[in-house]
């Protein structure tokens, strides 16, 4: 099963690792977008045991450990399953990502559908293995920049009566319409439909909805725009507790344990803003040690790749360049290991690539775009950004 994780080109998983520069990589998925008090302590001790300590956040809300071995992951895996991190049967691992917006409650359209959905994915066509679903029903949409192939959104008029049970649209990546529905049940229904259309129509080679250049099926008509979206959590407190922030989507075991470990804490939900709600009667004004509490901190918006030695093509160190250059530098920021540029796929004001053991400076461009200076250690960047001014970046 490990042997698999050489393999890239998808995302990785719990059942499907993947191997990096410092071990392999293992992806666990919340269940409804969150996690119990206890099955976090038991990811904090899964982190420790068996990876480097380290926690990422991705994009998609889930949850990764670094640094596994495949001597390891054997007893990783027994132990997730144990503490119902992870489902045994690696096939379920295989079916779409779904990715619900953090602030839902028990009953609203969000959960409902979501629950819904959960009942009929053994119904659900077999899509490629990157492609996941947003459920998104609240009053005001916040995943619209998320990765996501398939929306199930609130509409705009719908968002008049946030309540009801109507109101909805099902809307596929790259259309600015959905289709409206009437329900919940409906939504889902459209969804299956819309995912067996999908790939019946060649998606499989496409990849993701986004690159799928074929028109709509005229039973699922683009025609009504989705609600006017609304904002991202904020850090601090929250009517159920606290949200608070990842620096650059990480998090040592230990500092996420200290966090957690208080009998008052009962649920953590993630997002793809790298911010955690933490739920809990007695923790409003707490500002956890380690973990951001300070909305303005650039570490919310920097992108940065994990770099050498976590990344096998990564030829720099990147988190600590990235930590110099937080709050330094106004714009936008990205660090990257590589050419490749993972972490982000769009120009920012300043890039920084690794090349050879040494950064490539780029402006107003992506990671493999052009670069003003070429070479530079550290010491360097911080001095070229000094005398030209890097506020004006």
């Amino acid at each position: 099963m490990v042997a698999e994780s050489r393999i890239k080109g998808w995302c990785p998983g719990a059942w499907r690792p993947m191997a990096t520069g410092d071990g392999l990589l293992v992806r666990v998925r919340p269940r409804l977008g969150q996690f119990t008090r206890d099955q976090m302590l038991a990811l904090c001790e899964a982190a420790e045991t068996f990876g480097s300590g380290l926690i990422e956040l991705t994009s998609r809300a889930n949850l990764q450990l670094r640094g596994v071995t495949e001597a390891s992951w054997p007893r990783l895996m027994s132990f997730l399953v144990e503490h119902d991190l992870v489902e045994s049967d690696p096939q379920v691992e295989r079916r779409p990502q779904l990715l619900l917006a953090p602030d839902w409650r028990a009953g609203d359209a969000t959960h409902e559908t979501a629950c819904l959905l959960l009942a009929r994915l053994a119904d659900m066509a077999e899509l490629p293995d990157k492609m996941g679903i947003a459920i998104d029903a609240g009053e005001a949409p916040v995943l619209g920049e998320a990765s996501a192939d398939f929306r199930i959104e609130r509409s705009a008029s719908g968002a008049l009566q946030p309540r009801a049970s109507g109101g909805l649209l099902v809307r596929a990546d790259g259309q600015a319409l959905g289709t409206p529905v009437d329900s919940p049940a409906s939504a889902v229904e459209l969804l299956l439909r819309l995912a067996h259309w999908f790939v019946a129509s060649g998606g499989r080679q496409s990849g993701r909805m986004h690159r799928h250049q074929i028109s709509l099926p005229a039973w699922a008509p683009a025609s009504i725009p989705p609600a006017k979206a609304g904002p991202r959590l904020a850090l601090g407190d929250h009517a159920r507790g606290r949200v608070v922030g990842l620096p650059f989507g990480r998090v040592s075991a230990p500092v996420l344990r200290a966090a957690v470990d208080s009998a008052s804490v009962t649920v953590v939900r993630v997002t793809p803003w790298r911010r955690l709600l933490i739920e809990g009667d007695e923790i409003g004004g707490v500002a956890f040690s380690g973990l951001l509490n300070d909305e303005g901190d650039p570490r919310l918006d920097m992108q940065a790749c994990p770099g050498a030695p976590h990344c096998e093509q990564a030829s720099v160190e990147t988190l600590g360049l990235a930590e110099r250059l937080s709050g330094r530098v106004e714009g936008s920021v990205h660090v990257s290991g590589c050419a490749k540029g993972c972490a982000c796929r769009q120009p920012t004001d300043l890039c920084l690539t690794g090349r050879d053991g040494r950064f490539d400076l780029i402006l107003s461009d992506r990671a493999d775009g052009t670069p003003v200076a070429t070479g530079l250690n550290e010491s360097d960047v911080l001095a070229y950004l000094e005398n030209e001014d890097a506020s004006r970046l």
